[in-house]
């Protein structure tokens, strides 16, 4: 059984979306972010995107740059 079916259909608390907020600032990926909160990922990606809240990681390069 999933970790985070405990809260599968139970309203969002605002902690929880202050939560998300603060795990996308620290650049966790919502795999990390579901077990945390107990919530699905997908579940994480809806809210998320219903608050204007960014889950793309920052600080990265966006290409795979390798040293030749």
């Amino acid at each position: 059984m999933a970790k985070y079916n405990i809260n599968s259909g139970k309203p969002w608390a605002e902690s929880e979306i202050n939560k998300i907020k603060q795990l996308a600032k620290q650049n966790t990926p919502t795999g990390v972010m579901s077990i945390k909160i107990g919530r699905t990922p997908n579940a994480i990606r809806t809210v998320a995107s219903k608050n204007d809240i960014s889950l793309k990681p920052v600080n990265r390069s966006p290409y795979n740059r390798r040293k030749k």
